[in-house]
């Protein structure tokens, strides 16, 4: 049955406050965001729209990808490309040499290794660039409308750029994957060779691993001469999980310090509803009473900033009045919680009593 809007409840604050404008801190970057990893909704955006160059956090992508459509334990053999990468961060691959997928990625999130990436495209995909158009229709399923791949790696491209929405919207889809989320936290590894065989130790960029931030599970570093300083960061403390971005920083680990404390300090949970509690009634059809009641169906509990319980709105929306017979929690429609244009969850509203069908000769007599 069709939903239809019938009555907004809304605590609604006076004044035109800018959007995030409440106890915001201050960061260097040029774009940041700080989203609830479990929810999806953004609590601090900076020019979060803005397009600008990933760096190495393209490499979320690669990742990601690679884990889902081939097997880690598949053998590679490195291409003449692969092997010809030499800027930035690599692993000296040589052409010819036979590696598992596995280890390419491993290379790819704990060192940034710009040569694994190659390897990995073309070992799953069968080239490059095939690759990098399967990395762009992921970022469409994603959601990722402003974010476009020219390469796997990050290098510096007029068509290869993101934004701190979508590569934190990226970050909570991979971080659900165990493998990827597993590496991520990795502080060092050691790199095996299948032929010829030979190893290589490697550590995490990612500082905040090494100074043990608290609750720090990753994500993703990334630099170059017009990105920046970058930063993918996820927490998970106090039953809560952040994922912070920073992009064009002049200090990423100190910007992402204070989004990551910040959200830590001022998110609270409160509770938008309790079960069964009242909203509005409904009218009823042919029923022995003219309406029913409608309650909630569960309690519901969302994370706001500390201050900003009055800007939770509600809105009610209501299916067409049913015809009697109603019986108790019956579906009649829902109330989605809202706080700054972003949802926060929705709970059913069900009839909180039943009501009768009035008998036939009554009936036939209402309509006479």
């Amino acid at each position: 049955m069709r939903l239809a809007p019938v009555v907004i409840l809304a605590f609604l604050f006076s004044g035109a406050w800018p959007l995030w404008a409440w106890g915001q801190p201050q960061v260097t970057a040029d774009a940041a965001a700080l989203m609830d990893a479990d929810t999806g909704v953004f609590y601090y955006v900076k020019n979060g729209q803005q397009r600008r160059a990933p760096a190495s956090l393209t490499k979320v992508m690669t990742a990601i990808l690679a884990l889902e459509l081939a097997d880690p334990e598949e053998e590679i053999t490195v291409s003449r490309r692969a092997a010809s990468v030499w800027a930035g961060s690599i692993i000296d691959l040589r052409a010819n040499e036979r590696i598992k997928l596995g280890e390419l990625v491993k290379a790819a999130l704990i060192c940034s290794a710009n040569d694994a990436t190659v390897a990995i495209a073309e070992g799953v995909a069968g080239d490059h660039d095939t690759f990098v158009r399967w990395m762009n229709a992921k970022a469409l399923l994603l959601g990722m409308v402003r974010t476009r791949f020219a390469n796997t790696n990050g290098y510096s491209h007029p068509s290869h750029f993101s934004t701190a929405a979508d590569l934190a919207y990226l970050a909570r889809y991979a971080m659900r994957n165990p493998e990827f989320a597993r590496l991520v936290q990795t502080r060092a590894a050691t790199i095996h060779w299948v032929a010829p065989q030979r190893t290589m130790q490697i550590e995490n960029t990612n500082q905040l691993l090494h100074e043990n931030f608290p609750g720090i599970t990753g994500v993703k570093t990334g630099t170059t001469s017009a990105a920046g300083q970058c930063l993918i960061a996820a927490v998970s403390q106090r039953g809560r999980h952040l994922i912070s971005v920073v992009l064009h920083s002049d200090g990423r680990y100190w910007d992402t310090r204070r989004l990551l404390s910040w959200g830590m300090e001022v998110l609270r949970e409160r509770t938008a509803c309790v079960a069964g509690e009242y909203y509005t009634r409904l009218r009823v059809r042919e029923g022995r009473l003219p309406d029913v009641p409608l309650v909630t169906d569960r309690a519901l509990v969302v994370v706001l900033p500390a201050g900003e319980e009055g800007l939770l709105q509600k809105e009610v929306t209501l299916r067409a009045a049913p015809v009697a017979p109603v019986r108790f929690g019956t579906p009649l429609g829902e109330v989605v919680f809202t706080w700054r244009g972003q949802e926060l969850g929705r709970v059913g509203l069900v009839a909180g009593r039943e009501v009768e069908r009035l008998p036939w000769h009554a009936r036939f007599w209402r309509w006479q």
